[in-house]
C-alpha cells in the first residue's frame, strides 16, 4: 500500500497501518511529491509495525545532496533491519526546479551517478570521487546499516530501464497498464539475484465509474502531460490516443486536456469497480511480472462518507482473503 493514506493526520496512521496488517498486506511503500517526505511515514510504520515491510517509491536523486540521501537511508535501514528497501529516481523539472530551487540537468546521468554512490556509501566505504554530474570528498557514513538496503531504480523509458537492470536490485514502474509490462521489462534484463520489479497502481475502489473515471481524468491529464511520462507513453505507442490531451493541455486548456482522455485509458490506468474487481485487475500486473505490486488508494464517495470504519473495511477487501493468497510469508502482497 501507497502511504501515507490522503486524509488521515500522520500521527493516526498507527491504526491505519495495523489495519493494513491484520488485512494481510506486506509492504508500506511512499512516495514524494507535495505531501509528507518519503521517509518520516516509514519510520513511524518501522516503530509502529515492525513486521511490515517498507520503501520509498520514489526519493529524488537531486533534492537531497547524496550524502544526505545515503544517511537518511541509513537510519531507517537501522531501525528496520532487513526490511527497507531505497528506491530512487529523477522525479521531474516541476518537482526539482520549480519547487526546490535545483536544476533539473541530465537526469539519468545524475539517477546513475547517486545509485553508485549509495551503492558505495551504504556498504560503508569511504567514497571520495568525481563523478560525471558532482563530486564527493571523502564521506564515510559513521553508522553505515549492518544490512544495507536494497537499491531500486525508478524506470520509464528504455535507458533508465537497461540501466535499473545493469545495476539496481530492482526496478519501480508507474502509470502503466498491466498489459503494458512486458515491453517494459522486455529491457531491463536484470544482472542481480533477486531483482524486484515494483509497480506503484492506482485504484479507485468504488462502482461510482462516473467518479472514478472523472478522477482518473484528471490525474491522467496532470500527470501524463509531464515531459518524461509523455515519452513514456509516445514510447508505449499512445501517441494517437493522448495527442488531443497534449495539444489542449499546450494549448492552455486544463479542463479541456483532462475532457480529452478516453474512457479505456482511464479504464487502464486507473483500476476501479469493487475491491474485488480490483484485486482481479491488480493480478494482471502481477501475471506479467510485477512482483510487488503497490496500491495507491484514491478517494472515493464510499470513503469520504465512511471515514475510518469505511476505511478498515476497503483494505479488509482489497487484501488477500486469508492474508495469504498472493503471498508467502514474508514475501510482498
Amino acid at each position: 500500500m501507497t502511504v501515507p493514506l490522503d486524509r488521515i493526520p500522520l500521527a493516526e496512521h498507527a491504526d491505519v497501518y495495523a489495519t493494513l496488517a491484520r488485512a494481510g498486506f506486506t509492504d508500506l511503500w511512499s512516495s514524494e511529491v507535495n505531501g509528507a517526505d518519503a521517509f518520516t511515514p516509514l519510520a513511524l510504520a518501522a516503530a509502529w509495525q515492525p513486521g511490515l515491510r517498507l520503501g520509498t517509491a520514489v526519493a529524488p536523486v537531486f533534492t537531497r545532496g547524496p550524502a544526505l540521501l545515503a544517511m537518511s537511508a541509513a537510519a531507517l535501514a537501522e531501525a528496520a533491519p532487513g526490511r527497507f528497501a531505497l528506491g530512487i529516481g529523477a522525479s521531474s523539472p516541476v518537482v526539482v526546479q520549480g519547487w526546490n530551487a535545483t536544476p533539473y540537468v541530465e537526469p539519468y546521468r545524475r539517477t546513475r551517478d547517486v545509485l553508485r554512490f549509495l551503492r558505495a556509501a551504504l556498504a560503508g566505504e569511504t567514497v571520495d570521487e568525481a563523478y560525471p554530474t558532482f563530486t564527493v570528498g571523502r564521506f564515510t557514513l559513521d553508522r553505515p546499516p549492518a544490512v544495507p538496503p536494497p537499491l531500486l531504480l525508478a524506470a520509464l523509458r528504455p535507458g533508465m530501464l537497461r540501466l535499473a537492470g545493469a545495476e539496481a536490485d530492482g526496478v519501480i514502474l508507474n502509470w502503466l497498464a498491466a498489459g503494458d509490462v512486458p515491453q517494459a521489462l522486455a529491457q531491463v534484463q536484470p544482472s542481480r539475484p533477486g531483482f524486484e520489479v515494483v509497480a506503484r497502481i492506482f485504484v479507485c475502489p468504488t462502482e461510482d465509474a462516473a467518479h472514478a473515471r472523472a478522477l482518473g481524468r484528471r490525474l491522467i491529464a496532470g500527470y501524463l502531460t509531464i515531459g518524461a511520462y509523455a515519452e513514456f507513453h509516445r514510447w508505449l505507442g499512445r501517441a494517437e490516443q493522448l495527442g488531443p490531451m497534449w495539444r489542449a493541455w499546450a494549448a492552455g486548456d486544463r479542463r479541456g486536456a483532462a475532457a480529452a482522455v478516453p474512457d479505456d485509458l482511464v479504464d487502464e490506468l486507473v483500476l476501479h469497480g469493487s475491491p474485488q474487481r480490483c484485486r482481479e485487475q491488480v493480478a494482471r500486473y502481477v501475471a506479467a511480472g510485477v512482483r510487488v505490486p503497490v496500491l495507491a488508494v484514491l478517494p472515493t464517495p464510499e470513503l469520504v462518507a465512511g471515514g475510518a470504519a469505511a476505511l478498515a473495511d476497503l483494505v479488509t477487501r482489497l487484501g488477500p482473503p486469508d492474508g495469504s493468497d498472493s503471498a508467502t510469508a514474508g514475501e510482498p502482497a
